[in-house]
C-alpha cells in the first residue's frame, strides 16, 4: 500500500513537474532567449546610428569630434539598454515564477525614496554626469585634466569618469566631486614653444629661420596633414637671464599637438646647429659697474721680477722708518697722505 501511495505521489510530482516545464519553464527561456536576441538588436541599431552620424560630416575635423561623442553616448545607450532589459527580463522571469511583483515593485519605490535621502552624494553624481554628456564637455577619446590631474578618457559614466594618465595609472572621478575640468582636445588643438636664443643673435634672422621651419613642417607629406595652420611666430616674448625668449604657436589636429611640437623642437635644434644659432645654457654674468671694478690680477714673468724685487726694498724702508718712529706702517701711511692733502690745500 505505500509503496502504491509513493508512486502515486511521485507520479502527481512529475506530471507537476512536466506540467511547469512545458509552461512557465518555457515561457521562461523564452524571455531569456527574447531578452538576449533583444539586447543584440538594441546593440546593432546603436552602432548603426553611430555609423550614420559619423557619416553625416566630411570635415577630418568634425570626423574626429563625431566619431568621439558618438562613443560616448554609445557606450552609455549600451549601458542603459542592458540595464533596462534585465529589469524588465527579472520581473517577468519572477512572475512566471508565482511571486507577487506589486510588493517588490512597492516596496522598490520606498527603498528608492530612502536612498534618495540617505544618498545624496550618488544622486549629486548621477546629476552631474547627465549633464557632462549632454553638454559635450567631455568625450571618450579626450585628453583632459580633471581637478588637476590630466590623462585618456576612457569611460564615462552617469556617476564616474575615468582618466588614464600617461604612466598607465587609473584616476577615477566622481562627477559630483568634479570641481574643475579642462578638455585639451576639444575641436582642434595647439602647441606653445618658447625658443630660447643667445643674446648676441639678431632675433629678426631667428624670427625668419623659424618661420621657414614652420612653413617645411607645414609642406611635410605625413606632418602636414595633421597641421590646420601654418606656425605662428608671435615674437620676442621674454628676456631671461642668459636667452631671449621667442614665443611660437601651432595649431593642430585634435591629440596631435605633442606629435607635432615634437617634431618641430628636432628641426629647430637641428637647423639652428646647421646656421650657428646659438641655444644658451643657463649661466650668470657677472658685472661689477664703474664703483666697484673688477681686482686687477698681473701675471709674474722673469722679466718683472727685478721691478717686483723694487718694490720690496721701498716697503722696507717704510717699515724701516716706521720702526724708528715707533708707529705701524698703516699710521705712517695715513700721517703722509694727510700731510700730502694738507699741502695741497695751502697750495691751493
Amino acid at each position: 500500500m505505500q509503496k502504491l501511495v509513493s508512486l502515486v505521489l511521485k507520479q502527481e510530482y512529475t506530471d507537476q513537474l512536466v506540467n511547469w516545464a512545458l509552461t512557465s519553464g518555457t515561457r521562461i527561456i523564452l524571455i531569456l532567449v527574447g531578452s538576449y536576441i533583444l539586447l543584440k538588436f538594441l546593440y546593432i541599431l546603436i552602432e548603426r546610428i553611430e555609423r550614420i552620424m559619423i557619416r553625416k560630416t566630411e570635415d577630418p575635423v568634425a570626423i574626429i569630434e563625431a566619431e568621439k561623442r558618438v562613443k560616448t553616448l554609445g557606450n552609455l545607450l549600451r549601458k542603459v539598454a542592458f540595464v533596462v532589459t534585465a529589469i524588465i527580463a527579472l520581473m517577468m522571469i519572477l512572475k512566471e515564477l508565482g511571486i507577487d511583483i506589486a510588493p517588490i515593485i512597492a516596496g522598490a519605490g520606498i527603498a528608492g525614496l530612502a536612498i534618495g535621502f540617505g544618498a545624496q552624494n550618488l544622486v549629486r553624481d548621477i546629476i552631474s554626469g547627465f549633464f557632462i554628456i549632454m553638454e559635450n564637455q567631455i568625450r571618450v577619446g579626450d585628453v583632459a585634466v580633471i581637478n588637476g590631474t590630466g590623462g585618456l578618457v576612457e569611460e564615462i559614466n552617469l556617476r564616474t569618469v575615468v582618466l588614464r594618465d600617461l604612466e598607465g595609472t587609473v584616476h577615477v572621478f566622481p562627477n559630483g566631486t568634479i570641481q574643475t575640468l579642462s578638455n585639451r582636445s576639444k575641436g582642434w588643438s595647439r602647441y606653445v614653444l618658447d625658443v630660447g636664443v643667445a643674446y648676441k643673435e639678431n632675433v629678426d634672422y631667428v624670427m625668419q629661420v623659424l618661420k621657414e621651419i614652420g612653413e617645411e613642417l607645414y609642406k611635410d607629406p605625413y606632418f602636414g596633414q595633421l597641421i590646420l595652420e601654418p606656425m605662428e611666430i608671435l615674437g620676442v616674448d621674454n628676456f631671461g637671464n642668459s636667452e631671449v625668449t621667442i614665443k611660437c604657436i601651432i595649431k593642430t589636429l585634435p591629440l596631435k599637438q605633442w606629435e607635432v611640437g615634437r617634431e618641430l623642437r628636432r628641426r629647430i635644434k637641428n637647423t639652428f646647429d646647421q646656421k650657428g644659432i646659438e641655444i644658451p645654457f643657463p649661466h650668470v654674468s657677472v658685472y661689477f659697474g664703474e664703483a666697484s671694478k673688477p681686482f686687477a690680477i698681473s701675471v709674474i714673468t722673469p722679466e718683472s721680477s727685478e721691478s717686483l724685487l723694487g718694490k720690496d726694498k721701498e716697503l722696507r724702508l717704510i717699515k724701516e722708518i716706521a720702526e724708528k718712529k715707533g708707529v705701524s706702517v698703516e699710521k705712517l701711511l695715513a700721517e703722509v697722505l694727510e700731510h700730502i692733502t694738507d699741502k695741497k690745500q695751502t697750495e691751493s
